[in-house]
């Protein structure tokens, strides 16, 4: 692990005790590791975290539902005043489980001169791409300035956010130093990225390993006991760059897989051969086979964003990361591809998109959320819109287009029906919500091009994509 000059004696022995550390002659008595540890055991600690989105309010109502005092931060009033309402903006978050968290004692705020009172500032903040799509850590760095001024003796900083090896210790870790406290000594910094996955029943988010990381020894026991308090198993790394790079890895591991399925799925399709039915046959080995799928592109704030985190790192190191980059490239001509497989399929009624009335069905990223992040179904529709198509959408996540500042459309979901269905020319599947009434769609569409494999064998009005 780094040492810094000055870093303290306590010895990491992965549990909840650690040694207490002599302070220093040249600064006032400062608290023991052993007893801000203490704090998180006993369900003490008064826990910040900044950044109420898909990630930050999980956490915190995780907190919260285990026996925290848990204080949440956003700059955004709107979320502030959502959750003082008692209601919830996120899908899978429900307005009940908001009241109850009120009634254990959950707050939140945008006045972030309250993060003083906090044992514990856990960001969880995005980090999207530029327009060169090269990493933006304005988010990080504005809201580290903007907690500076507030930062106190004790207290942990932990980043959430997905982000490249270094992050921590080339920005993070300077503008903690200018607040004059020592960190590993008097402020402790900590990385554990983020495990969410919106919408998945088959996880608990307790039972999901902890990836945990430290500047410095006491860092990491620290970090460790803060873990630990919601978190089944933690698993402690070597250093910060470390558990960075392990969560890219995880990522674009997902972005590789599936960009080589989608590759398959093109080559397969042109053979007239169900992709699907070979990733199912495929996946009854026992061993060797990871089961991915293909679709119509990729979305969510992780996997079409996260890998260029670390391509834009290799190329400051000259390393060229091909395999990555083409995966990338695969994953973001996805949405084209459905593209002409729908123009393909209109010709055939001697139809052009131009003068078609087009249904997309799912706007979110993926099934059963509400999160409509790089949706590979928004950009269908752009491009659908742009080439002269009259396009509707039904998703009952998100019953109005959102607000996103790439893409203004005033649409609303379309709620479906057998004579709504019939209307259209054709009907496009990118995210199949279990609560679609599948039969309904499929006896009622005069063309559906699937690009989930929920429609399988010969279906008449059904075309793969």
């Amino acid at each position: 692990l780094r040492q810094p000059t000055k870093a303290p004696t306590a010895q990491y022995n992965g549990s909840r005790t650690m040694a207490t550390r002599s302070a220093r002659n040249n600064y006032m008595k400062l608290p023991a590791t052993q007893q801000i540890a203490r704090r998180f055991s006993n369900q003490t600690a008064l826990i910040g975290v900044i950044g109420l989105g898909y990630v930050g309010l999980p956490l915190l109502l995780r907190f919260n539902t285990s026996g925290f005092k848990g204080l949440g931060f956003d700059i955004d009033e709107q979320k502030i005043n959502a959750l003082n309402s008692g209601s919830s903006y996120i899908s899978h978050i429900s307005h009940s489980q908001i009241k109850s968290a009120y009634d254990r004692g959950l707050r939140v705020t945008a006045d972030f001169s309250q993060i003083k009172h906090c044992d514990a500032l856990i960001l969880c903040l995005p980090t999207p791409l530029t327009s060169d799509r090269e990493p933006d850590l304005s988010h990080i760095i504005a809201t580290i300035e903007m907690l500076a001024p507030y930062l106190q003796r004790g207290q942990i900083v932990s980043l959430e956010s997905t982000t490249y090896p270094g992050t921590c210790e080339e920005e993070l870790l300077p503008r903690l130093e200018r607040t004059g406290l020592v960190v590993g000594e008097e402020i402790f910094l900590v990385y554990s990225p983020e495990r969410e996955d919106p919408g998945n029943q088959d996880f608990e988010a307790r039972d999901v390993p902890r990836i945990v990381a430290g500047y410095s020894r006491a860092c990491l026991t620290l970090g460790t006991a803060l873990y630990e308090a919601v978190t089944e198993r933690v698993v402690p790394m070597s250093s910060i760059r470390e558990a960075e790079l392990t969560k890219l890895l995880e990522n674009i591991q997902r972005s590789v897989n599936i960009g080589l399925m989608n590759e398959m799925k093109m080559v397969a399709d042109r053979m007239d051969i169900d992709i699907f039915e070979i990733i199912d046959a495929a996946s009854t080995k026992p061993f060797g086979f990871t089961r991915y799928y293909p679709g119509p592109g990729l979305g969510g704030h992780c996997i079409p964003i996260d890998p260029f985190y670390l391509t834009y790192k290799a190329r400051l190191l000259g390393i060229d990361t091909r395999f990555i980059e083409l995966s990338g490239e695969i994953n973001r001509a996805m949405p084209s591809y459905v593209i002409q497989k729908t123009e393909w399929a209109l010709r055939q009624q001697s139809k052009n998109i131009s003068d078609a009335k087009i249904l997309v069905l799912g706007l979110a990223y993926k099934k059963n959320v509400g999160d409509p992040r790089e949706s590979p179904a928004i950009k269908l529709i752009d491009l659908l819109t742009k080439q002269g198509a009259d396009v509707s959408y039904s998703d009952p996540f998100l019953l109005t287009f959102p607000k996103m500042r790439n893409y203004q459309y005033s649409l609303v979901s379309t709620e479906l029906s057998a004579s709504i269905l019939s209307s259209f020319d054709v009907v496009v599947l990118i995210t199949d919500h279990d609560c679609f009434d599948f039969d309904l769609i499929q006896a009622h569409s005069k063309l559906i091009i699937d690009t989930r494999g929920r429609y399988r064998g010969a279906i008449t009005n059904v075309v793969r994509a």
